[in-house]
């Protein structure tokens, strides 16, 4: 095996290749440092190294496979970690100038999964400030680019994780999502992502919140980012399961795919939508995807709308989102918020989400209204349940245009996209993983082609709650059938 080579395996097999001696934990591991090194500074994906300590232990992950001994599924696998989780040793910082000088003294329980599996976990990639935008940019460790396009986004919260997989810099990442923040990113980078079922991998040692916060956050998952379909369930399987609480209860069980086959799956599909509009670029592959699956013999049908309708998901979303964020703001700043939410009331100016009225008002509800919102989601849920009865997979845009320029003026309320020549919306780009957000469902984004301009377009694969291997098993077919990752040009 060449060190060209190395870079381009999955991490599966690259596992393997460890595990038969072909090549070397530590040979694998400095042949990512050393592209990091040569390659990684107009990217900038990889803010944090821990070298000297992964050499130890990739030295160590061979001489164990020397006496014929096994860490687990991930053995001497070298990967990078969003710098939202907490890694011994390793600052965790998330582009907040606050964080600058905080190091972890323990693993958050992903990461720690991660190694008791074998990882060599070697470095940290960046986020935007506080994980909350979904370009990747901080005062900190500065702007990520898209190895696609230096001149475009990356994607966020996850951009960093995303753009070091695409430009081959780690073998595997772990991401987190609230608002799109794996599935974004994996679709501007052309990269697999995965959305896990709410409440499957534990999000303890995950920041935000403030170091050291014990409570789930309300809608926010883990999962995991890779170069392979089949790679997500790998890590899936790692990482899926109750914290040590919890665990004296209850366990996880992630039901085997229903259908067995490409042409056995039952696919519902909406690709556009008045709500949120897609740009032509990017339906025109998406539909190549959908007819790739039914050439397979997949069972395809289309929808209007979705279930709950799109609008009245995304507002119940929306009052929950900005609930949760009104709740992590200091306190002058909440109380600022208050008196801005009643004027801009007063004045009539709430015109609901992507307002500032709107957010002021929904980030500063009270219980009783977040109490409204919760049923809502709820009885959602159970609409979207009884949807997936005739259905094994729903397939949806990841994000309704490309990678777009970097854009870091005004703030999320204030900026504009391009659709087609439409000026839109900055948060139109939240409105595609909402849905499966709010429902706490399953999504994997998938890469299915470029735009004639080359950017990465990724279809969002819904699945029902727990369905997780199903929504990765649609990815994995289509992958074997229409092609799936392929590197970025400049870093093929």
């Amino acid at each position: 095996m060449t060190m060209t080579e190395l870079h381009q395996l999955s991490a599966r097999a690259l596992a393997r290749a460890i595990a038969t001696g072909e090549t070397g934990s530590r040979a694998a591991l400095d042949h990512y440092l050393e592209r990091i090194e040569r390659l990684g500074s107009p990217i900038n994906a990889v803010i944090a190294l821990d070298a000297e300590g992964a050499r130890e232990r990739a030295d160590a992950a061979d001489a164990a496979i020397a006496r014929g001994e096994s860490w687990g599924p991930l053995h001497g696998v070298p990967m990078t970690v969003k710098d939202t989780y907490e890694v011994r040793g390793l600052p965790t910082v998330v582009g907040e100038p606050k964080l600058r000088d905080y190091v972890s003294d323990r693993d958050a329980v992903a990461v720690a999964r991660l190694r008791a599996a074998g990882a060599v976990i070697f470095g940290k990639t960046n986020t935007p400030r506080l994980a909350q935008d979904v370009q990747t940019t901080n005062p900190v460790h500065g702007t990520s680019h898209n190895p696609w396009n230096p001149e475009r986004t990356p994607g966020g919260s996850s951009g960093g994780a995303a753009a070091a997989l695409a430009a081959g810099f780690t073998a595997l990442e772990i991401g987190s999502d609230l608002a799109g923040s794996i599935r974004t990113p994996a679709s501007w980078c052309g990269v697999y992502g995965h959305k896990a079922s709410y409440g499957l991998i534990p999000m303890r040692g995950h920041v935000p919140g403030p170091p050291g916060t014990r409570a789930e956050p309300d809608l926010c998952v883990a999962g995991p980012l890779a170069r392979s379909a089949d790679d997500l369930g790998l890590a899936l399987e790692v990482l899926a399961g109750p914290d040590a609480v919890d665990a004296t209860v209850w366990s996880a069980r992630l039901p085997a795919p229903g259908p067995t086959t490409f042409g056995d799956f039952r696919v519902a599909h909406c690709f556009d939508h008045a709500f949120c509009p897609v740009a032509s670029a990017v339906r025109q592959r998406l539909e190549d995807a959908l007819e790739t699956a039914r050439r397979a013999g997949a069972r395809v049908a289309a929808i209007d709308d979705l279930p709950g309708g799109f609008e009245t998901g995304y507002d119940t979303y929306d009052r929950l989102l900005n609930g949760m964020v009104g709740a992590a703001i200091p306190d002058k700043l909440y109380a600022k918020a208050r008196r801005g939410a009643r004027f801009l009331g007063l004045a009539g100016r709430d015109k609901g989400p992507g307002t500032l009225a709107s957010f002021t008002r929904r980030a500063t509800t009270s219980h009783r209204d977040w109490m409204v919102a919760n049923e809502a989601r709820h009885r959602l849920r159970e609409t979207w349940h009884e949807f997936f009865r005739d259905c094994d997979v729903l397939l949806l845009p990841s994000v309704c245009v490309p990678a777009i320029a970097h854009d870091h003026s005004g703030n999320v309320l204030s900026r504009r996209i391009d659709v087609d020549g439409r000026s839109r919306g900055y948060t139109d780009l939240f409105r595609w993983i909402a849905p499966a957000t709010v429902a706490g469902l399953p999504a994997t984004s998938a890469p299915v082609g470029v735009t004639a301009a080359g950017l990465p377009v990724g279809l969002q694969i819904v699945a029902d709650y727990g369905r997780d291997t199903t929504a990765i098993a649609f990815a994995q077919h289509l992958a074997a059938a229409m092609g799936g990752f392929s590197a970025p040009p400049t870093f093929a």
